[in-house]
């Protein structure tokens, strides 16, 4: 069984996934986590963002395998290292939608995700997997969120990891990443036709949770 969770940054998308995926023992596949692991190799080896083909050279040899630790939270590899904590970093979120908008990264990307998913029952999170990446899934959701509610909520999860960071610089860096996101020529983050969509916005977590077991 597939179920595809999609929605812009901020909506609670990873955090709701992951709780889904625990309780139906499912493997969660966080897709975003990926396009962030490449992003860190890209900025750790100094390649230029305008330097797209060594982006995709980079892409197609690197080595991603992602696990579930025992809470259900993700466990990244890098090339075999653990970057679950790195790939969370501010530099990251900056420059991860502009890694992940080159049509060829998503292309392999895609068989990635695809091989991971179809490996057992699986709970994906991302922009494209109910219109892009498993459109066929069993079930679809987008969730959604007021886009000072999405600042709010980023600006305090940055917090809550020790990053001090500004509130006007989330604010503008979650625009940034709406806009190229939503433009981007291969696979924009767009709602599937039969994806239920949930404005999260006045919900708790709990609640969304619920709201998405009742359509299972």
């Amino acid at each position: 069984m597939i179920i595809a969770i999609d929605g812009p940054a901020g909506a609670g998308k990873s955090t709701i996934a992951r709780i889904i995926a625990k309780r139906l023992s499912f493997l969660y596949i966080d897709t975003g986590a990926m396009y962030r692991a490449l992003t860190l190799k890209v900025l750790e080896t100094d390649i230029d963002l305008k330097e797209t083909k060594k982006i995709i050279e980079l892409a197609s040899n690197i080595n991603i395998d992602l696990t579930n630790n025992d809470d259900g939270s993700l466990k990244l590899l890098l090339d075999g290292k653990d970057v679950s904590k790195e790939i969370r970093e501010p530099q990251i979120s900056k420059f991860v939608s502009d890694i992940a908008k080159i049509k060829e990264v998503r292309l392999l990307m895609l068989k990635l995700q695809r091989k991971l998913g179809l490996q057992k029952d699986s709970v994906l999170d991302g922009r494209d997997i109910g219109t892009v990446v498993f459109p066929d899934a069993n079930k679809k959701f987008y969730l959604d969120a007021h886009f000072k509610e999405r600042v709010k909520r980023r600006h305090l999860e940055l917090n809550d990891l020790g990053k001090k960071i500004d509130y006007d610089d989330v604010k503008q860096d979650l625009s940034n990443r709406d806009t190229i996101d939503s433009t981007r020529e291969t696979a924009p983050l767009k709602k599937a036709d039969d994806a239920l969509y949930i404005d999260t916005t006045e919900m708790t977590i709990e609640q969304v949770v619920n709201k998405i077991f009742e359509s299972l």
